[in-house]
């Protein structure tokens, strides 16, 4: 399978210029025949044999570039998905302009968590993704009603919150990596709070035993430097599950950045994180065929994929720290 991508951008509404405008790129299953190329084609038309295509939209951690998680995009496209990513430059606080993946601010705080969406690029996102689905070459081709929010670190988070049916009823399920819903301090929340999350679509939670990040983000907002305790929370407190699509994983030796590559240590915090203590390609193969699994089975409900996903989960891999399901 050839995965291709092109390029989209359009305007964030109510956002401010120049920090208005969000840049997707669309990965999608190509598929050409030998003698049907074109020295000008650029767009390679589309393998549709998969069709209508689910969507994933994945979040990236704050001042992380998308390109750092091309390799995932690549993976799940080749599963017979179609995968966005996206980055804007943002000012995000007076003075401070950074590459985010979007977050509402307002909405994090007590009084106003839960009462709307935390997400300020969901709603663009989607929208082109509407168009998309009435023009060009993946016309027709989309299933908006199946759409899946994945993320890291900070994107990870506005993944989890946003698998809300009251703010996106087209999202049918989440995965996210390297993060929490320990409240911020900051924002006026007391120490040690867990957020509750919707709980009411299929969610992946993954997190790294050499999480660094987590493990300082944990202390100054009210928990012990480890960097498993606040996901570990996480899944404990915001999600009460009872229907066993709710997943908690673990992954031995695993840091905040693993899931990125390349990995671009110019940005974002990696002065922060712990050093990864197992092969982090080995990690990243595990992490994308778990998700791939994930998917395939709580969002296209396929059966195999069920079976598959818990003889990975159960067979004592040695990457797998825990595992636990609710």
């Amino acid at each position: 399978m050839n995965i291709r991508a092109f390029y989209r951008a359009t305007k964030v509404e109510n956002a401010q210029p120049p920090y208005d405008t969000i840049h997707l790129k669309v990965f999608y299953p190509g598929k050409i025949s030998e003698g049907e190329i074109d020295m000008n084609q650029e767009m390679m038309p589309v393998d549709s044999q998969h069709a209508p295509f689910p969507v994933v939209i994945f979040l990236s951690g704050f001042n992380c570039h998308p390109q750092m998680y091309e390799w995932l995009a690549v993976k799940l496209s080749e599963r017979g998905l179609v995968v966005v990513t996206f980055s804007w430059v943002e000012e995000s606080f007076p003075g401070k302009v950074n590459m985010t993946p979007g977050i509402n601010f307002q909405l994090w705080k007590p009084d106003n968590y839960g009462t709307g969406s935390t997400s300020s690029t969901l709603p663009t996102i989607i929208l082109e993704l509407e168009r998309l689905n009435s023009e060009g070459i993946l016309a027709g081709m989309l299933d908006l009603e199946k759409i899946i929010l994945g993320g890291h670190s900070a994107g990870g988070r506005i993944a989890m919150e946003n698998a809300d049916p009251r703010f996106y009823p087209q999202v049918a399920a989440a995965f996210a990596y390297g993060t929490t819903s320990v409240a911020p301090v900051i924002l006026g929340h007391e120490l040690g709070k867990i957020l509750p999350l919707a709980d009411s679509q299929p969610l992946l939670l993954i997190g790294g035993t050499c999480d660094g990040v987590v493990a300082k983000m944990n202390v100054y907002n009210g928990f012990p430097e480890n960097a498993t305790i606040g996901v570990e929370e996480t899944f404990a407190q915001a999600i009460s599950g009872g229907r066993d699509d709710s997943y908690l994983l673990l992954l031995e030796g695993a840091n905040h950045f693993t899931i990125s590559d390349p990995f671009d240590p110019t940005t974002a915090r990696p002065f922060l994180d712990f050093p990864a203590t197992k092969p982090e390609d080995e990690i990243r193969s595990l992490m994308a065929e778990t998700i791939g699994l994930f998917i395939d089975a709580h969002v296209r409900q396929q059966s195999i994929a069920f079976d598959q996903l818990k003889e990975l989960l159960n067979n004592s891999h040695p990457l797998i720290k825990s595992f636990e399901r609710k």
